[in-house]
């Protein structure tokens, strides 16, 4: 397949743009060839405000807030035909009720204006795809169904599953040859996937938290829609591996780390696996898209990786890391994985996504 290149920029909109995930959109969008971001909305109380002043001291990256988005006038989300008239599409980090969620992503597509979700909200809807762009890019196919129950000619939602699998998956992807059975996972989630940095929430230094609301479901869960196909214009999640995880919260600012346990039906030798990490490579990789890592896994051979503070920016924070694979007493095979939570498992993945989309021609311009 050859990707299609836009011969000029799209214009993007960013919804629910004041909040963590949409300024790491926003500094992640800046200088893209792809795309340029003209249009940021948020609730109702940042709307008419200058984007700096709706800000405030609430800006959470790292790097300084981009120039050009500054003096932009937020618009008010919840005017979806306003904001939808002036961009090509929109990434979607709304912090709303899920259902709230699923009624304004699926107003926007109705304006025929496709959404690129980061929410969790429609993670589950049978028609709409939930993918990773190196895993599952063949799930796309079940936007003409979902256009056809929304009565759309271009408009649709697409989403991205949750950061915590992005650690663990796309090493199990890689070996699929090899039918992983069943998979215990404990993963050490940082405190940005809770939108949060260590300034706001003081109480996490020096502390482990051996609970996050609703991630385990995810965890054991979503990687099976992943690995799922479409019937009947549906995604029916796939019955295998069982999965089984813990997800606990540690002080960290940025990067998910798990430690995995794996049984496969046909047990790979350690050298395989490290061939098929090695070798792995998606649509992203084949077409060279903007935001795709030229090296999607990477294995490290000493023992005190992957690490945090060392390894999450891989890739530009794109790639994932592996480390640590040993046989094990009870389970086949043991590693630990990383990857970058904010990047490659929030607005870097759905930008991924949104390159892909274009690449294959399901994003145009108006």
């Amino acid at each position: 397949m050859k990707a299609i290149i836009p011969e000029k920029k799209l214009r993007v909109g960013v919804i629910g743009a004041t909040g963590m995930v949409g300024q790491r959109f926003i500094s992640l969008l800046e200088n893209h060839p792809w795309f340029d971001v003209v249009t940021l909305a948020a609730s109702p109380r940042s709307a008419g405000k200058r984007y700096e002043d709706a800000v405030g001291d609430r800006w959470k990256m790292p790097t300084p807030m981009p120039e050009a988005v500054k003096d932009m006038i937020v618009y008010d989300a919840s005017e979806v035909e306003k904001v939808a008239a002036t961009c090509d599409f929109v990434f979607s980090a709304v912090d709303l009720k899920k259902d709230e969620i699923r009624a304004i992503e699926e107003a926007y597509a109705k304006t025929e204006t496709p959404v690129v979700s980061n929410n969790s909200a429609h993670r589950w809807t049978p028609d709409v795809p939930m993918v990773v762009p190196e895993l599952n890019p063949q799930h796309y196919e079940v936007i003409e169904f979902q256009k056809k129950r929304l009565g759309t000619k271009r408009g649709f939602i697409t989403c991205k599953p949750n950061c915590s699998i992005q650690s663990y998956t796309p090493m199990l992807h890689a070996l699929k040859e090899f039918e992983p059975t069943v998979v215990v996972a404990t993963t050490y989630q940082a405190i940005s996937g809770a939108g949060k940095t260590f300034k706001d929430w003081p109480e996490m230094i020096d502390n482990v938290i051996p609970y996050i609301g609703g991630e385990e479901e995810k965890s054991e869960q979503e990687p099976l829609r992943i690995w799922g196909h479409i019937e009947n214009g549906e995604i029916v999640k796939a019955s295998s591996p069982i999965i089984t995880t813990q997800c606990i919260r540690v002080p960290v600012s940025d990067g998910h780390t798990a430690a995995v346990f794996v049984n496969f039906k046909k047990k790979p030798t350690k050298e395989q696996i490290l061939e098929a990490w090695k070798n792995f490579k998606g649509l992203p990789q084949e077409l060279g898209l903007p935001s795709a890592p030229k090296q999607f896994i990477t294995y490290f051979e000493e023992d005190n990786r992957p690490q945090c503070k060392l390894d999450r920016e891989i890739e530009g924070g794109m790639g994932v890391c592996a480390g640590r694979l040993r046989e094990d007493a009870v389970y086949d095979w043991k590693f630990v994985g990383l990857s970058h939570n904010t990047k490659r498992g929030a607005a870097g993945g759905a930008i991924l996504s949104a390159e892909l989309l274009v690449a294959k021609g399901y994003i145009t311009a108006k």
